[in-house]
């Protein structure tokens, strides 16, 4: 696989956002499913009036109905054709793209730069009210409502025993010959505001979830186990035990993705993007444990 774009070709980096409910996630499926890839990819055929559909790669692949405000990608397009539409192709898109999908800078990428490989971490949140009354209508696109309350000090007692390196495989859909295994480097709850402009008073439990990567509902089974833990079902310990139980618990539900964003994707400096990207795609292993691809 290549570190960069071909000859003649310029990688251009996009950072986006979109409302993922009437999305089928972010990669191109079969069966016509509604997708963001398939959005992007096929507005910038249109507004750069190209025979050839040009390949978006992204920072993380988000599951069906998940949202993204700091999603970022990359797409490789010919030299001459990116000097011709570079100034009026942010504006451009803007017009073609339907209202849940906005492209919010376009730029040229460093050297080096890969939208997936040079990432060092993905930041999340997930977002739960558990008011008695349920969700405010005007957030109940991107708010979970748990209907207990939930001890966030609990929660983040529990969130402590799953930081480090590990095989998530417990908390992941597996995929054939893939690795788990990945470094969550962040995990914690929050007390915020309700939104200034909802009804109701009152808090939104937030997690914040920030890993090198992320394997597939991961961050969902995360929140579920800890839910489970706030809302007074399990003990502290339980996600720590069924971490190293190393396979699906049938207690731990995979909760709903409308509460899920992805809020920001981190990278190295320009210097280190090209290094950053090689070190991505080596092989990646626990003590003990036959190489995988990460």
């Amino acid at each position: 696989m290549k570190d960069g774009p071909a000859q003649g070709y310029v990688r251009v980096r996009l950072d986006l956002a979109y409302h993922g409910a009437e999305f089928s996630g972010w990669a191109r499926q079969k069966g016509g499913r509604r997708t963001v890839q398939e959005e992007i990819e096929s507005a910038l055929q249109v507004v750069t009036r190209s025979a050839e559909l040009f390949p978006l790669t992204v920072a993380g692949r988000t599951d069906a109905g998940v949202h993204a405000r700091g999603q970022v990608a990359h797409v490789d397009l010919p030299a001459e054709l990116w000097e011709a539409h570079r100034e009026k192709l942010l504006r451009r898109l803007a017009g073609r793209l339907p209202g849940d999908v906005r492209i919010y800078r376009v730029g040229e990428a460093p050297a080096g730069f890969d939208a997936r490989f040079s990432a060092i971490w993905r930041r999340y949140a997930y977002r739960v009210a558990d008011h008695p009354g349920g969700v405010d209508p005007l957030l109940r696109g991107h708010v979970l409502w748990h209907d207990r309350p939930l001890d966030v000090e609990k929660m983040n007692a529990a969130a402590k025993l799953l930081l480090g390196e590990h095989d998530f495989a417990a908390y992941c859909k597996k995929r054939e010959g893939a690795t788990t295994i990945r470094t969550l480097l962040e995990l914690h709850w929050d007390r915020v505001p309700v939104d200034t402009y909802a009804a109701q008073e009152g808090t939104l439990a937030v997690a914040t979830v920030r890993a090198d990567a992320f394997c597939h509902n991961m961050v969902r089974a995360l929140v579920g186990a800890m839910l489970l833990v706030g809302d007074g079902h399990r003990p502290v310990e339980f996600p720590g035990e069924v971490l190293a139980g190393g396979v699906r618990n049938s207690a731990v539900n995979v909760i709903r993705p409308y509460g899920l964003t992805l809020e920001e994707v981190g990278y190295p400096p320009d210097d280190q993007l090209a290094e950053r990207n090689r070190q991505a795609r080596r092989l990646r292993t626990l003590p003990g444990q036959p190489a995988v691809v990460g």
